[in-house]
């Protein structure tokens, strides 16, 4: 979304963007002695409504997907429009202190998606409160870990580093002071508009969302089958949604990484592999002449697709270098916190107490070594008292310090470049956690969750560090008080945990990280369902640490020459690869909502109206994922058989009914004959057409409302100048 730049400057003083003047300093709009509210029972109720609103749908969209999402700017969008439907309005300091605490759930979700599914993966089978603990531990060490280091990045840099997503958030908390209630409005029809879609595709089961070439083209589809040529799309709103909102630039390279993988490797394998009567490979034997698309996909495939994420996020690392290598050593200034300033300073500046802080700390590390002296003192293992002590201590030491190394690096990079390179340094934590606890005698399946939730916690940390960070800048811009966001942070650290340990395990419960192989019996990841690519590769390389199991080292090399040759050659080097190992189903789908994003930004009679319409796509894009989400987590509950399984009563595509002759119950389903027939995904089809229509209709609305609102603000603004002239004479 473009900054409102005619709107910014009525608000926001100039130098705000710029570096200062030596004996300048910034005022903030909100200055130090103004009373205005700021915590408030409406903004903390408020932001703790959208911490759980945007778990579900941040972890939702991140297991279904494979990719993550930016709540921030719906959420600042949300708070401005639910502040003015208020009898007495709220201010813009509670709906910076809103999108603060909600801010929270998108940070803890992308730490629990990256590397918690990487434990169902490896049939560890976490509890829900080792889920909490290690999300909630991750979290509130993130935060105490970038709170000393605020006003360096903050204030003493202030001009200095660009923080295009604080910028960007900064625009609309700025701008709402002054706009009408359009992008709140478009916001909630979005909403709906994918709860709708979804309720009626992946509930209902109205018609067949999974769209396959083999039945849409008849007989042309089953002779490309037959030449392992398959391609599928999965119609449903979260994925539209996912490619309306990254782009059709970016969309595009993960579906180029799809069809490189889907319609050139696994044809090229089948073909050459069918050649030999059978094939072996790490101890197994293969008859790829027999093999289909998935099969293919499944075993050859996707491990090329882990070794290209793998090296992708190294060299993002690598490049990088100049602001890890400058930001390494911020950490140890948190050491010299000094004293409690919080009696003279000016409220704008005042943050924690120093010596919570450090308490806070010493804490999440107490925390972090009681979770991992539990899990080794109840393996399967029998390690004695001692032993779980030691391996306590030693995980929890290699947490705190790898957090404490890579909390100023993620935050310098969200301040530098706008992106995290955190999927390079949770990779290496993983690496050296494992390597360590391996060498202190911990292995197998203890070393492996012991490692995982070390992962977890670390990923959390840098997620939230770099987040929070954000938040600084914003507050610092409009004139919050620090101690207030760094406090309710944690609140909502501790809420979006508590949702996420409950959302994963549900979702396993119900749809199941690892499923058998039809074929072969073999346990397999999920992928059509919930692909999840970063903690299948973390999965494996912990297995390969901590285990004796035989791993394919040779196509993980194969996907490190991809990325290095993409790299070579100028391509974003993580969206191919997550192009390589997603399923094209689900990577189609993505760039359908990116081409159709597109097409709306190129309509309309001038560049206003045009730009207009593109600005609505944050907005649009969000709401549906956030509807869809809220749909996909009722579905997932409605399939559960501890809850009835009332999907039973709600599905007219699908019989779902229970295995009766299963001890424990168990569901199973059963497609009609025009829902898995041409038919159901025809209708489909039409309807995913109809979804990019009513997107534009969408965009066209929201354009309209900016376009009005703009106008009336100008014509208030005249008429006041106007009033004003005679008194300045």
């Amino acid at each position: 979304m473009e900054p409102a730049k005619n709107k910014r400057a009525k608000l926001l003083p100039a130098n705000a963007y710029l570096k200062l003047l030596p004996n300048e300093t910034y005022q903030p709009i909100v200055p130090d002695g103004d009373p205005r509210a700021e915590v408030s029972r409406w903004s903390v109720l408020m932001g703790l409504c959208m911490v759980l609103l945007w778990s579900a749908a941040c972890i939702y969209m991140a297991l279904k997907a494979g990719n993550g999402i930016e709540a921030s700017i719906p959420i600042a969008v949300m708070a401005i429009f639910f502040g003015k439907m208020r009898r007495t309005r709220s201010t813009i300091l509670e709906n910076v202190m809103v999108q603060s605490i909600g801010q929270a759930a998108g940070v803890v979700a992308a730490g629990a998606a990256f590397v918690v599914p990487a434990l169902y993966i490896n049939e560890l089978e976490p509890s829900w409160w080792q889920i909490f603990l290690a999300c909630a531990i991750g979290g509130c060490l993130g935060v105490a870990l970038i709170i000393p280091l605020r006003k360096y990045f903050v204030r003493d840099l202030h001009g200095e580093l660009p923080f295009p997503e604080a910028t960007a958030i900064n625009e609309i908390l700025v701008s709402g002071e002054k706009s009408g209630k359009g992008a709140g409005r478009i916001l909630l029809m979005s909403i709906g508009l994918g709860a709708l879609y979804d309720f009626l595709a992946e509930t209902v089961h109205a018609w067949n969302a999974s769209l396959t070439s083999k039945t849409l083209l008849g007989d042309l589809g089953a002779k490309l089958s037959a030449l392992r040529l398959d391609f599928n799309v999965t119609g449903i709103a979260a994925l539209f949604g996912l490619g309306y909102i990254i782009g059709l630039k970016y969309a595009a390279i993960i579906a180029a990484g799809s069809v490189f993988a889907c319609l050139v490797l696994v044809p090229l394998i089948f073909h050459f592999g069918s050649q030999a009567d059978t094939f072996h490979y790490l101890g197994q034997t293969y008859d790829i002449a027999k093999m289909s698309s998935a099969q293919i996909f499944s075993e050859f495939v996707k491990p090329i697709g882990i070794g290209a994420i793998a090296v992708s996020g190294l060299i993002g690392m690598v490049r990088m270098g100049k602001i890890i290598a400058g930001s390494v050593s911020l950490g140890f200034k948190s050491l010299k916190s000094g004293k409690d300033a919080s009696a003279t300073e000016e409220r704008t500046q005042r943050d924690m107490d120093p010596k919570l802080v450090l308490l806070v700390q010493f804490a999440s590390a107490l925390l972090m070594a009681g979770l991992f002296f539990i899990v080794a003192a109840t393996s399967e293992a029998g390690y004695g008292a001692g032993q779980s002590a030691l391996f306590a201590i030693v995980g929890a030491l290699v947490g705190f310090l790898l957090s404490f190394l890579f909390t100023p690096v993620a935050a310098q990079a969200i301040a530098t470049v706008g992106t995290n390179p955190v999927s390079g340094m949770t990779l290496i934590t993983l690496v050296i956690a494992a390597a360590v606890m391996a060498t202190v005698g911990l292995s197998g399946k203890p070393g492996m969750f012991i490692a995982l939730v070390i992962g977890t916690a670390v990923c959390t940390a840098l997620s939230t560090s770099g987040a929070l960070i954000t938040d600084f800048k914003i507050g610092y811009w409009i004139g919050s008080t620090p101690k207030n966001q760094e406090k309710w942070k944690f609140v909502g650290i501790i809420l979006a945990s508590l949702a996420i340990a409950f959302i994963i395990p549900l979702m396993d419960s119900a749809y199941h990280f690892l499923v058998a192989d039809p074929a072969t019996g073999k346990m397999i990841s999920n992928t059509d369902v919930l692909p999840a690519p970063q903690a299948n590769m973390l999965a494996a390389i912990v297995s390969g640490v901590m285990s004796s199991a035989e791993q394919p080292l040779l196509l993980y090399a194969l996907g490190g020459v991809v990325a290095i040759l993409l790299w070579m050659a100028g391509v974003p080097m993580l969206a191919f690869a997550l192009g390589m190992y997603l399923p094209i189903s689900i990577n189609l789908a993505v760039l359908a909502g990116a081409f159709v994003a597109w097409i709306v930004a190129k309509t309309g009679k001038t560049d206003e109206i045009k730009a207009a319409r593109a600005e609505q796509g944050h907005l649009i894009a969000s709401g549906l994922m956030a509807g869809a989400a809220l749909i996909g987590i009722f579905s997932a509950i409605s399939r559960l058989p501890e809850c009835g399984a009332l999907i039973r009563y709600l599905s007219v595509g699908v019989d779902f009914s229970f295995d009766l002759k299963s001890a424990v119950p168990k569901l199973v389903d059963t497609a009609s004959a025009y829902y898995a027939g041409t038919a159901g995904q025809v209708v489909s089809l039409v309807a995913f057409i109809l979804l990019g229509v009513g997107c534009y209709f969408l965009a066209r609305l929201g354009a309209k409302w900016e376009l009005d609102d703009a106008k009336a603000e100008e014509a208030a603004q005249t008429s006041e100048t106007a009033l004003d002239k005679p008194a300045n004479e």
